[in-house]
């Protein structure tokens, strides 16, 4: 597992490093340093609970790095001491974290996709965020059940944090691919908190979450790419009035920001409500401040929309004149099967609940076998205060960095029209 975690690291450096935008040299290294500093802490993580193992069992190493053994122990054979879980959840959950990305871990990921290609967004959105997800239910909740009752109250915490700030984020970006970069990260919040509500509704909705996130996204980053080729911007107020240039564009667009934003009918419903619906089963609290932000969500999106798509055709798409074409055939095949999915799993989404139920129960039952750890009331409050700094010091430097993406979307602009 750990081999391949490092392994994909490798494509998207080349892919972003290669081929991406004049930035891509920062966003490139930005991006390894973050996902390799997790990653080595969750190595660290790997060898302490293996020499952990081996001495539980009189220094037999015959199962120490096997998956099945090790979850065997930590849920039926006496599980691994309470500071060992503490310290190796919060290695694995660094990595994860960074992945996801969960906040204050998601820096890396705007600047990543605004760099990448067309085709490296899509792969980070559509499979690259998701190994977060997949390691927090696969390895940690089996593994350190106990810590992860712990460190779940502070998780859902920043899981709201994360659902909040991205779609406050989303709503005031000027370039239409860093919307949908922040997007992910609020999307990808829904996760994480239906993940750590230990509901099968939350982990159900959880699963489902990520498989229509990176249709929905991935589709969107197609889209985006799609009007760049065409115009070299991607900033939003010179886009006006593209329905009249391109009507089918603009209707595959709508489709796929109705399915984002969780339209009812569509795939990006489910997951999101099935995640309230865990995360209201346990706490009622969080599920009000999540579904009070998915209006959010659906602002920044159908804002975007309407900007970009309705109204009089601005004055930069109309100097580009035969320039600007509608969506061909072949770009409408490659969006096809992302649309089908989107509907076919908004419709019947038994066909997905029906596949993952028995990788819920089972890891809802090893979570069950952990209870929260007693913690030093100092390490509690060194960890709100480390909290409360990283939320006060994004707050402060958020308009900065608004006016610094809208900078480079402003001069980038004015090159494209000249």
């Amino acid at each position: 597992f750990y081999i391949f975690w490092e392994i994909v690291l490798v494509p998207m450096y080349l892919i972003i490093g290669i081929w991406g935008g004049a930035n891509r040299i920062y966003a490139t290294i930005k991006f390894v340093l973050y996902t390799l500093v997790g990653s080595l802490l969750m190595l660290v993580a790997i060898l302490a609970t293996a020499f952990a193992f081996q001495a539980a069992h009189g220094g037999d190493w015959t199962g120490a790095f096997d998956f099945v053994a090790l979850r065997q122990f930590a849920t039926a054979g006496g599980g691994f001491e309470g500071a060992l879980q503490l310290l190796a959840f919060g290695a694995f959950f660094l990595a994860f974290a960074i992945k996801v990305p969960m906040f204050p871990f998601h820096t890396w990921l705007p600047d990543a996709h605004v760099e990448a290609p067309t085709a490296g967004s899509v792969i980070l959105a559509g499979v690259l965020l998701k190994l977060g997800g997949y390691g927090f239910i696969r390895w940690a909740l089996s593994l350190y059940p106990d810590a992860a009752h712990t460190f779940a109250p502070a998780i859902i915490v920043l899981s709201l944090i994360a659902i909040i700030y991205g779609a406050i984020v989303a709503l005031v970006q000027p370039d239409l691919k860093k919307l949908v970069a922040y997007s992910s990260v609020s999307h990808m919040g829904f996760v994480t908190l239906g993940i750590f509500v230990f509901q099968p509704q939350g982990m159900a909705g959880a699963i489902l979450q990520m498989i229509n996130h990176g249709l929905s996204t991935g589709a969107l980053f197609l889209l985006v790419g799609i009007i760049y080729e065409r115009t070299h911007d991607r900033a939003i107020a010179k886009m006006g009035g593209l329905a009249a240039r391109t009507p089918v564009y603009a209707a595959i667009l709508g489709f796929f920001v109705f399915a984002s934003a969780g339209l009812p009918g569509l795939s990006g419903f489910v997951g999101e409500f099935l995640a309230l619906v865990g995360t209201f089963a346990a706490f009622p609290w969080a599920a009000a401040i999540a579904a009070f932000v998915m209006i959010l969500g659906a602002a920044y999106l159908l804002w975007m929309f309407q900007r970009v798509v309705t109204g009089e055709v601005s004055d930069f798409l109309r100097v580009l004149g035969s320039h600007l074409t509608d969506i061909g055939p072949v770009e409408i095949l490659t969006l096809a099967p992302l649309g089908a999915l989107v509907v076919a799993f908004g419709l019947f989404p038994g066909i997905l609940l029906d596949t993952i139920e028995g990788t819920v129960t089972s890891t809802l039952a090893d979570a069950a076998t952990g209870s929260a750890i007693a913690l030093d009331p100092l390490f509690v409050a060194i960890g709100l205060g480390l909290l409360a700094t990283a939320i006060v010091v994004r707050v402060v430097t958020l308009p900065g960095a608004a006016r610094a993406a809208a900078g480079p979307a402003g001069s980038g602009s004015q090159g494209a029209a000249g």
